[in-house]
């Protein structure tokens, strides 16, 4: 008999089936960490005279099973299951396509392939990353031995493993583990520049096989290669993971060895690293953590030090609703959906009375200051929300006016939570992304671009990785990628540069809008092509959520311009904060899966959260 797998099971009762045979035992779990894939698969030895295409297709079943490998090695020749390593890579397949067998009855070897459209590869790492642009159909080998009992086994065959993506999908899922930001040698002193928090690196380890000790194994090996040059470790290199339990009281116990637990600060450190990255999979199923070693142990917790868990930067003010009336421009505090009152200083006044007319405002993270474009898109502002602040100072930043072309000038203002603002500058002679600090403007090089430009971009609250929109020369639409934001210089020089842009979501064909939705996750208003617009979760390393799109009960809300999230990971909320949208100069928010029209003018030209 071959090995046995079962691709996703949909929460609406559909199986989507393996590409080739075998006898499938399926248990459907009574609670799955996601709702969409819910089949519990269990390995079959290979059968008894079962001949190559039969072994393979058994050993490509084998390898998405619900334990470890030891069944799928069963598949292979002594020499080949010594050699073989299955955790150095995944090879994501639209599907998996096997010829049929060709063999004669008297041979002794053969060779045969596996082949599909590569969709994407999860490295030694745990990383995963797409396979970008179009993939011609790859073909793995696999070449087979009669042994001396007359049985077939696989004798040699790629590194890692190979599967399509329902069964990738049912077999593994995405968990963040959490590293320090690395430090910001041009950080101003005092002030959050230079502040250490949490950073999600997302990682896909097996969904139903060990999780937590997986999850602190994948810790302890390090950030991935395109995380790295903005992350650090507190664990030393070396450090293993000896032992992984949970008990009643929803304590986790980890016992590590080759890591020195004797200095109380280093030991915290760790464990929080470790409690943050429990907590994030456990969903409240780990509330407090013990790390022990053979020198010293410590505990950590969410409320130990709040300070430097995922998303400070942006969850130690409580995100607040902002819109601008289309009527006089001013900038208005909602009060949960309804009618507030102006923002302090000159914002808050109608441009009727002295104020300019201005366009795209965002406001800081902490909502001391807010910037704003002009109407024209051709000066940036940046502007204290102080009550005494009843002029508007000089623009920042200016782009030159170009006669007769479109959509030039800024873009996009951005706050990161360190303070420093950041925009896009679409002069068709110079594009470029600018950063402001203290009132002083820094051009920041885009590495990674293959002659698309940037058209609008959003920072994470921790300042480390950024979205961009860009556009390609020749095409009508827009694209989505991310980037890291390496910092260097000197407080009186920064230095900064978005580096290692990877594309996101490539099956999107226009992105209308974005907004930090998590420290490690975007919300995106785009479409698909041939399709309507649709709101997408995406994954920093480029993955769509399993869920796919934001499912809302009554579709969205008719041709929205922009769309707005709170980043609140990390912090124990008694209600999400709901998404916010504009339509036609409606506003709207989400809340229970239901867009409701927001109570508060007529019309307004935006409504958003901070940064």
């Amino acid at each position: 008999m071959a090995g046995a797998v079962l691709g996703a099971l949909a929460a609406s009762g559909c199986a989507a089936m393996p590409d080739s045979g075998g006898i499938t035992k399926v248990e459907l779990s009574q609670g799955s960490a996601d709702k969409n894939l819910q089949a519990r698969v269990f390995p079959v030895a290979p059968g008894k005279g079962a001949k190559p295409r039969e072994l393979l297709t058994g050993f490509l079943d084998a390898v998405t099973a619900d334990e470890g490998y030891e069944t799928a090695r069963k598949y292979l020749t002594e020499r080949a299951s010594a050699s073989w390593n299955p955790d150095a890579s995944i090879q994501v397949l639209s599907t998996t396509k096997i010829p049929l067998d060709q063999v004669g009855d008297a041979d002794t070897t053969y060779s045969s392939t596996v082949s599909g459209q590569l969709l994407a590869k999860v490295d030694e790492r745990h990383s995963y990353s797409l396979a970008v642009g179009a993939q011609p159909t790859n073909a793995f080998d696999f070449t087979f031995v009669r042994e001396k009992d007359g049985e077939w086994r696989i004798d040699s065959l790629p590194p890692g493993v190979i599967m399509n993506e329902a069964n990738f999908r049912n077999s593994f899922r995405q968990v963040e583990r959490f590293f320090y930001t690395a430090p910001d040698p041009s950080a101003p002193a005092p002030g959050n520049g230079g502040q250490e928090v949490l950073i999600a690196d997302p990682i896909y380890l097996r969904r139903r096989v060990d999780p937590l000790a997986s999850a602190a194994k994948a810790l302890v090996g390090g950030p991935s290669t395109w995380l790295a040059p903005v992350a650090r470790t507190a664990f030393p290199t070396g450090t293993t993971v000896d032992k992984v339990t949970v008990d009643d009281s929803r304590i986790a116990h980890v016992q590590v060895g080759g890591a020195d637990l004797g200095d109380p600060a280093a030991c915290r450190r760790m464990a929080t690293q470790l409690f943050y990255t429990f907590a994030d999979q456990g969903k409240g199923q780990v509330e407090r953590l013990e790390l022990r070693g053979q020198r010293g142990s410590c505990t950590a917790s969410r409320t130990d030090d709040p300070a430097v868990g995922p998303g400070a930067l942006a969850g130690r003010f409580t995100p607040q609703q902002y819109y601008q009336r289309a009527d006089n421009g001013a900038l208005m505090v909602a009060d949960d959906g309804h009618p507030g009152d102006p923002v302090p200083g000159v914002l808050g006044k109608p441009h009727a009375n002295g104020a300019p007319v201005l366009g795209t405002v965002a406001v800081s993270r902490d909502g001391a200051q807010a910037a704003a474009l002009s109407d024209d898109g051709h000066q940036l502002y940046s502007v204290p929300l102080q009550a005494g602040a009843v002029t508007m100072p000089e623009p920042v930043l200016s782009s030159p006016v170009k006669p007769g072309v479109k959509d030039d000038g800024f873009t996009s203002p951005s706050w990161d939570g360190r303070g420093d603002l950041w925009v896009v500058d679409r002069n068709p002679q110079g594009p470029r992304v600018v950063m402001v600090r203290g009132g002083k403007s820094y051009t920041v090089p885009v590495d990674g671009l293959t002659g698309q430009t940037v058209q609008a971009l959003k920072l994470s609250s921790d300042g480390t990785r950024v979205a961009l929109v860009v556009k390609s020369p020749g095409v009508s639409g827009s694209s989505l990628m991310f980037g890291r934001v390496e910092r260097g210089g000197t407080p009186q020089a920064p230095a900064m540069r978005i580096a290692g842009a990877r594309s996101a979501a490539p099956a999107l064909v226009d992105v209308a809008s974005v907004s930090w939705s998590d420290a490690d996750q975007l919300l995106v208003l785009g479409k698909e092509q041939d399709r309507p617009q649709q709101l997408y979760y995406i994954s920093t390393d480029g993955s769509q959520s399993t869920d796919g799109q934001l499912q809302t009960g009554n579709g969205l809300p008719p041709s929205p311009q922009s769309i707005s999230t709170a980043e609140t990971r990390g912090y124990l909320l008694e209600k999400p904060y709901p998404v916010l949208a504009v339509a036609a100069g409606t506003v709207y928010r989400l809340a229970n899966s239901q867009w409701r029209e927001a109570q508060l003018v007529d019309k307004a030209r935006s409504y958003f959260y901070p940064g």
